[in-house]
């Protein structure tokens, strides 16, 4: 892993619900102040609106990186590669940065979508391969069912909710964490104390609560239509908050505060 992808993949612009031109003006203002990663998935139904907006920014293709996920429903051997090809043909790539799971299968059973995923790694289809809102176990269980090692495990992550588990799981396992949700869809904005500690960096507090996430190891994903935000959550990498406040912020993951769970997805596993 090069250390450009390393550098470049902490911050990925996100494309969910954004379609069409709403989609295409987001890109383009995420390519001017500084974003080449950028992160779609076959769920979205945008990766051709993508494809086409990342076009149109004139970027190389070298310099970018773009992250899709397959489908729970294409997770079968008729279906995963001929899917990942389409991806790749909306996207007007020939091959994707990163590709990852989008969820573990519904049944519990990683293994045979895991092995499509190295496959499709193996046939020259991604560069790199990861999996996204794996639990603690299945990080684990996946580093023996294959042998291609697996870039991120892209997952809900926020200062509202403890992710200790899966930060241990990172560790033990290797398979670096990545932020979805990564401002709580504004959940944060209801506790002064991110925009307290902002004003002693001059950052505000969404950007306090990106660096925090950054400090604890996990790349961050963020999402936004307008210029003024996507430059501000861009700008996250030249301040370092301190001990004390990281551990001020870390007391409010006991809120536990869940946006994604089997309420929202039915077939989401268990939660760690």
């Amino acid at each position: 892993m090069s250390i450009y992808f390393k550098e470049t993949y902490q911050r990925s612009f996100g494309t969910f619900p954004l379609k069409g031109a709403e989609l295409h003006d987001a890109i383009q203002h995420a390519a001017e102040v500084g974003y080449r990663a950028f992160d779609t998935a076959q769920m979205y139904e945008n990766e051709a609106d993508t494809g086409a907006a990342l076009k149109a920014t004139g970027l190389s293709r070298d310099d970018l990186l773009i992250t899709t996920k397959v489908n729970i429903s294409n997770f079968t051997e008729d279906t995963f590669i001929p899917s990942v090809e389409q991806s790749l043909t909306d996207l007007q790539i020939d091959k994707t940065d990163v590709l990852l799971l989008h969820w573990p299968a519904p049944d519990g059973n990683i293994a045979p979508s895991l092995r499509l995923l190295e496959k499709a790694a193996k046939d020259g289809l991604c560069k790199h391969i990861g999996v996204s809102n794996f639990t603690a176990q299945m990080m684990r269980d996946a580093t023996s069912i294959i042998e291609t090692p697996l870039v991120s495990n892209q997952v809900e992550f926020h200062p509202l909710l403890n992710q200790d588990i899966l930060l241990a799981a990172a560790s033990e396992t290797g398979i670096p964490l990545a932020s979805y949700c990564s401002v709580a869809r504004g959940k944060v904005f209801d506790y002064p104390l991110f925009a307290e500690i902002g004003a002693t960096y001059g950052k505000s507090a969404a950007q306090v609560v990106l660096g925090w996430i950054l400090q604890k190891g996990v790349s961050v994903n963020t999402m936004s239509t307008k210029r003024t935000n996507i430059a501000a959550n861009f700008d996250v990498m030249d301040f370092t908050l301190s001990s004390v406040d990281m551990a001020r912020i870390e007391a409010l993951t006991a809120t536990g505060y869940r946006i994604v769970g089997k309420d929202l997805v039915p077939f989401a596993p268990d939660f760690d």
